[in-house]
């Protein structure tokens, strides 16, 4: 019976129409809203909703939060996150599971990474200005937004940018979304570290291999997925409330397998 009911959600979901590449499978990782090997930093207070979590470093990596471990200590709460804290010295089942969505974010970074037949270095890497339709972008250098962009396209619609060097948001700019275009099918892999200075917003899921630093005031409506360390400075972090349906069509996929 449950069956019959996932396969017919699978026609309804592959009914609809979606412009952009497949999307980015990030498993247990996209329970996150941060996620980090080397630790997460805040200073001073900043304002997180979601889960976040380290590995496979310890707890004291997670400094500024003031933790306070859960009866079972398999978690801990802060003030300053709507959710959850995990580390991988906490209690079982949390390192196990934390194993398992750093494995995801790696995958994740590595099937972002490797997309073929991208559209390449548009704007030689300024994106001031312009506006994206879906795609897949490839950028050889460091990618700079210096004044506002655009993202535009419906809810099903997605985005990969492929930056090989580091990606950097001037202060006070922003990224918008127009056209019904949702965060969550937003995909920033980015091999050297992320900055996005003060009182910037930024949009999308940030897949990164080196440092992702948010100065004073900024913000994403995304996800911080990093294989090194993230420093907050009096930043707000907001996880997507909205999954690309094409991201559920593959794990309900999985489950009929």
């Amino acid at each position: 019976m449950t069956k019959f009911v996932l396969i017919a959600a699978l026609g309804a979901i592959a009914s609809v129409s979606a412009a952009g590449p497949a999307a980015v499978i990030l498993g247990e990782a996209g329970t996150f809203a941060i996620l980090s090997k080397s630790g997460i930093d805040t200073v001073p207070t900043s304002v997180i909703t979601g889960d976040i979590g380290v590995s496979p470093i310890a707890a004291a990596a997670i400094t500024g939060f003031n933790l306070k471990l859960d009866s079972t200590n398999t978690s801990a709460t802060a003030t300053q996150v709507t959710g959850s804290v995990y580390a991988s010295d906490y209690k079982s089942p949390t390192p196990a599971e934390l194993t398992v969505a750093i494995g995801d974010m790696e995958t994740a970074y590595t099937d972002a990474a490797t997309r073929p037949t991208p559209i390449l270095d548009l704007g030689e890497g300024n994106l001031g200005g312009l506006t994206f339709v879906p795609g897949l972008y490839k950028f050889g250098s460091d990618v700079t937004i210096p004044t506002d962009c655009t993202i535009n396209g419906s809810s099903t619609d997605t985005w990969i940018f492929q930056v090989t060097g580091n990606l950097i948001m001037a202060a006070n700019m922003r990224i918008t979304l127009i056209g019904g275009a949702k965060a969550s099918n937003i995909v920033w892999q980015v091999a050297g570290y992320v900055e996005v200075l003060a009182g910037a917003h930024m949009e999308g899921i940030l897949l990164v291999k080196t440092a992702a630093h948010f100065r004073t005031g900024s913000s994403l409506n995304g996800r911080i997925l990093a294989q090194t360390a993230v420093t907050l400075q009096s930043s707000t972090v907001t996880q997507p409330t909205q999954t690309d349906l094409r991201r559920i069509l593959a794990q309900t996929a999985d489950i009929l397998a």
